[in-house]
Order: structure tokens, then C-alpha cells, then sequence
């Protein structure tokens, strides 16, 4: 991929077409990425295999990348029950994406509990272990599994316990969601140094493969003692991250990651992010 990709988390009310010209609305916007929204779903799929088909052969066509976001009822960390169930509807999530082409099924792993951290990542680690290898025994192998950094302290998904995930299973790479990020550790992430700090941290841990092939969810946060409250526009400037900073970082070390921008905004706000982008890079090819 010869350039960073922008696009949004879902479609944005204004666009009333049938869901597979969504790729040719959003390359009308200048945006190349979408990720469909799964996240109300249960253990099957809930759009038609035809529709899905569909919307992968147009993304296509219009050099769209696709992603898919599983159920937001996912805990990976909880009885066997909720974790059988949790299953389900991740393996349903990758089911579409295998339809639609998608590169990668994003979804947040789960929570703590009663369960100390340690206990809930390796409680963590053998479910995802087993959906990779029934992923294996369907013969999916050209998309990734990609747990979310999450934003409320309670969540299962600090940055070490992605990466340790995505250390443990080939399948699986991270996904930097910078908004929870910041929100996570109380709007710690401000400059362009905290943003290379987080990068050399996921070089460290994966290898420079990953940060060639880093997915990323951007938007601005309002956060409490807890974390994550909710997301906010990008251009509202009481809240965190910024995202020029981020560009920045991204310039310099020649990176061409994939941003889906969750904000409220959607596509307006993505097209924001990429214009920064560019801003950014011409500024720094002016200067060199």
C-alpha cells in the first residue's frame, strides 16, 4: 500500500444509496477505507450473503479497503457460557468479512470481571485460540483478527495486552485506537513524542512488519475517572488526541497506516484527517 488510507466507522445518515455504491460515495469524498458495522449483531450474520458480495466486489473496483467491526457482545473473558456465545458472534463477524472480502475483523476482546488482569488475557488468549483455529479449519487465511485498544479501565485491552495477543496468534495484529488510548491513561497522549513512544512500543514488540501494516480507529474523546465517556468531533477543541501530531510521526517515519475515523462526523471528519495529512506532508517535503 503506497499511501495512508482514511475512510469511516459506518455510513453516515447522508448517504441514502444501496449499500454497495457506499465505496463509490465514499471515493466521490476523496476516501478510500470503510468499516461495516457489525456491532449490534448476535451469532449470525446479519446482512445477506448476495449484499455482502456485492459491497466486496464494488470496494474493490473503487480500490476501497474493507473492514469489519464484530459485535460490541463480545467477552472473551467471562463464563463459558458468555464466552461460547462471544464466539459465535465473532465467528459470524468473519463469516461476512469472508464475503465482503474484508481484510480484517476488528472487535474489543472483553472485560475483567471478578478476574485479575493476567487471569482474563489468558482466559483471553485460549478463546481467540480457538477461533483461530477453526478460522484454519475453514481454510481463512487472508484476514487478520484484530482485538481493539480499549478506552474504560475496565475493558480487557490496555496496549501491552493487545500486543500480547498479537504476539501469541499469527492471525491476530493490533488495532491502535487512538482515541482510547488517550482516554485510557487520562489524556496522556498529546505530542508528537507520545505518539512515537506508542509506535516504537508496538516496533518493539511485533516487528516493523506491523507498523507497515498498522489499523487504526482516530477521534476525540471526553474521558472520566473510568476512561472513555464519548466520541467527539475533530475539530472540537476541548477534548483529545490531536491528530496533527500523529500525522506528523506518521510522515516522518514514512508509515501508510489504515485511519477509520469514529468520530460523530463520520466521512467529514475523515476527510479532515486526510486533508491534515496532507498538510503535513507537503509542509515536510517543502522543508526537505
Amino acid at each position: 500500500m503506497g499511501f495512508p488510507r482514511f475512510g469511516p466507522a459506518g455510513i453516515p445518515e447522508r448517504f441514502l444509496g444501496p449499500l454497495p455504491e457506499f465505496p463509490a460515495f465514499l471515493r466521490s469524498e476523496g476516501l478510500d477505507a470503510f468499516e461495516y458495522q457489525g456491532t449490534r449483531w448476535g451469532p449470525k450474520p446479519q446482512i445477506r450473503p448476495e449484499e455482502a458480495i456485492a459491497l466486496g466486489r464494488r470496494a474493490s473496483e473503487k480500490d476501497v479497503l474493507l473492514t469489519i467491526h464484530a459485535s460490541y457482545f463480545i467477552n472473551l473473558c467471562g463464563e463459558d457460557p458468555i464466552v461460547m456465545a462471544s464466539k459465535g458472534r465473532l465467528l459470524a463477524a468473519i463469516e461476512a468479512a469472508t464475503w465482503m472480502g474484508a481484510k480484517a475483523v476488528v472487535f474489543h476482546p472483553g472485560y475483567y470481571g471478578k478476574r485479575s488482569p493476567r487471569e482474563a488475557l489468558k482466559l483471553c488468549l485460549r478463546s481467540l485460540s480457538e477461533v483461530s483455529e477453526e478460522m484454519e479449519a475453514r481454510g481463512i487465511r487472508a484476514l487478520s483478527l484484530r482485538p481493539e485498544t480499549a478506552g474504560k479501565t475496565f475493558q480487557l485491552g490496555s496496549l501491552e495486552e493487545i500486543l500480547a495477543l498479537s504476539q501469541s496468534l499469527e492471525l491476530v495484529r493490533p488495532t491502535i485506537d487512538w482515541g482510547h488510548v488517550y482516554a485510557r491513561a487520562r489524556g496522556s497522549l498529546r505530542t508528537k513524542e507520545d505518539y512515537g513512544r506508542i509506535l516504537g512500543i508496538v516496533e518493539k514488540a511485533l516487528g516493523s512488519e506491523a507498523l507497515r501494516d498498522l489499523h487504526c480507529h482516530f477521534t476525540k474523546v471526553e474521558f472520566g475517572r473510568k476512561g472513555e465517556r464519548s466520541h467527539r468531533p475533530i475539530e472540537d477543541f476541548r477534548y483529545g488526541p490531536e491528530f496533527e501530531p500523529l500525522a506528523m510521526v506518521i510522515c516522518d517515519m514514512g508509515l501508510k497506516p489504515v485511519f477509520i475515523c469514529e468520530s460523530p462526523l463520520l466521512d467529514l471528519d475523515a476527510q479532515r484527517m486526510r486533508r491534515t495529512y496532507e498538510y503535513v506532508k507537503s509542509k515536510n517535503k517543502f522543508q526537505t
